[in-house]
């Protein structure tokens, strides 16, 4: 592993992990009353994760100030959103997976309702530290909120799952042309928005200024499909022990993907591709930007 991105992993990964598992997502009576509702939520929650989210966050901020612990409610509030679409996306009527981060499925553990309701008050406690735990100005806490609300929302990650969704086994019907556009807005929103949002607010509690702030998000935009291409081609190539969960679904189940529409070797260049397009953003950065530079190398490098 690069060292840089190793040290970043060492110093930022044990107090986000702690965060997140000590937040309380009920109250003393709910916990007396229904308490699998909170084991079903940490159950997700505190799985071994890349926390790329948090990682993002954390970093957007350390160009602009050092006082990093200031992002934890922010990076935690990506990341219980980003659990809460890993709950639902992996459900029967969604892709119907076994296996998420080398463990059993929430539904496979908790029942179908009860993952659907921990991933819906995960959602929810996400914006609840938004508005309660970050130490900021109400204008910067308002911004935070608009901007998970939008990369989270009908115009971003869920829009994106939708399209994911309608576009299975839809090849044989539109053109080239068509398809393309389509998997790219499908991967920008289910994938990316969350990603470029994560370096916004990052940027955005550390008071960075418009031209960076612009810089990060074309950054994001490059490095969240970048990430999805790698994943396609880790569906269709990885190892199922490394990956943690089930490979070959996306054939299975006969989605749109970049293998599927480019092939291995035409999808690996434009992974490529992707990568040099997002470390143009952040070139001008300098050293400042080594952190950002290297989890841009591990997205398209990584194994898992």
């Amino acid at each position: 592993m690069n060292p840089v991105l190793k040290n970043c992993f060492d110093i930022y990964l044990p107090p986000v992990n702690l965060y997140l598992q000590s937040l309380s997502f009920t109250d003393d009576l709910q916990k007396c009353l229904a308490p699998s509702l909170e084991k079903a939520m940490h159950y997700s929650v505190d799985a071994k994760g890349k926390r790329l989210r948090p990682l993002l966050t954390i970093m957007a901020y350390r160009l602009v100030a050092d006082d990093w612990q200031r992002t934890l409610p922010v990076a935690a509030a990506y990341e219980l959103v980003h659990t809460y679409s890993l709950i639902h996306d992996d459900l029967p009527a969604m892709d119907d997976d076994d296996w998420r981060r080398g463990e059993p499925t929430n539904h496979k553990v908790f029942g179908e309702a009860l993952a659907i309701l921990a991933g819906d008050a995960l959602l929810t406690e996400a914006f609840r530290l938004l508005t309660e735990e970050v130490a900021a100005e109400s204008a910067v806490i308002v911004k935070l909120v608009a901007t998970l609300a939008q990369v989270a929302g009908c115009n971003g990650m869920v829009g994106g799952q939708v399209i994911d969704i309608l576009s299975e086994g839809a090849t044989a019907d539109q053109n080239r042309d068509s398809l393309i556009e389509l998997l790219e807005t499908l991967h920008r929103r289910k994938t990316g928005a969350m990603i470029t949002g994560a370096l916004l607010a990052g940027a955005d509690l550390a008071g960075a200024d418009n031209k960076l702030r612009l810089r990060l998000e074309k950054f994001g935009q490059s490095i969240g499909l970048a990430f999805q291409v790698a994943d396609d081609i880790l569906d269709e190539v990885g190892d199922q022990a490394n990956l943690g969960k089930d490979v070959g679904s996306d054939r299975e189940l006969n989605k749109l993907t970049f293998v599927s529409l480019f092939g291995l070797e035409a999808s690996r260049q434009k992974l490529c591709d992707l990568h040099r397009e997002a470390l143009l953003q952040i070139e001008p950065l300098g050293e400042k930007a080594a952190e950002l530079k290297a989890l841009a190398d591990y997205i398209v490098a990584r194994d898992r």
